[in-house]
């Protein structure tokens, strides 16, 4: 059976370098805790949205094998959380028993390194082809001046000033 657990990309990489997972959900530990606080597929959105959704620092999905748990001798179980069961690893959670490493986006959805890469580089692309955009404007304006370098000047301002607004938004951007 696959359980999933929401990790900070730092805890995540501590556990990979220490051998073992001990971050029990945001803010606690297994030994707070007592276990480590994990979720059936469907379950995921909702805990990201209790718990990780104000996080500005990166995420990611941890895809845990429970028989590779098993195989390692961290117990685990589903308990009765209110009106649901969670499931709960009564251990440190090896890195062995996690098949998959999923980054998530800001809004909690698991997404490929392939996908996040695409879209950053559709980003960027409308960024520079706004900045062209206005360059080309600036080339318009600039010709109407009448003047020999009033193309060439318009151009690089249009230029300069869609790179700067590109650049502005795209750092407001990365501190949703």
């Amino acid at each position: 059976m696959l359980i999933f657990h929401i990790s900070t990309v730092s805890d995540w990489t501590r556990a990979q370098a220490d051998g073992a997972y001990t971050t029990s959900t945001r803010g606690r530990t297994l030994e707070q805790e007592g276990f480590l606080h994990a979720a059936r597929r469907e379950q995921v959105r909702g805990v990201f949205e209790r718990y990780y959704a104000d996080l500005a620092e990166p995420l990611v999905l941890l895809t845990v094998d429970t028989d590779r748990l098993e195989e390692a001798g961290v117990p685990w179980r589903e308990d009765a959380v209110g009106d649901d069961r969670y499931p709960h690893v009564y251990g440190a959670l090896p890195p062995a028993a996690v098949v998959r490493v999923t980054p998530m986006t800001r809004n909690g959805v698991a997404a490929s390194f392939t996908e996040l890469f695409l879209r950053e580089a559709l980003v960027a692309a409308a960024w520079l082809l706004g900045a062209m955009l206005l360059a080309a404007l600036g080339v318009v304006l600039g010709r109407a001046t009448g003047t020999a370098w009033g193309p060439f000047l318009g151009g690089v301002v249009g230029l300069v000033v869609g790179g700067a607004v590109a650049v502005l938004l795209s750092r407001r951007r990365g501190r949703r």
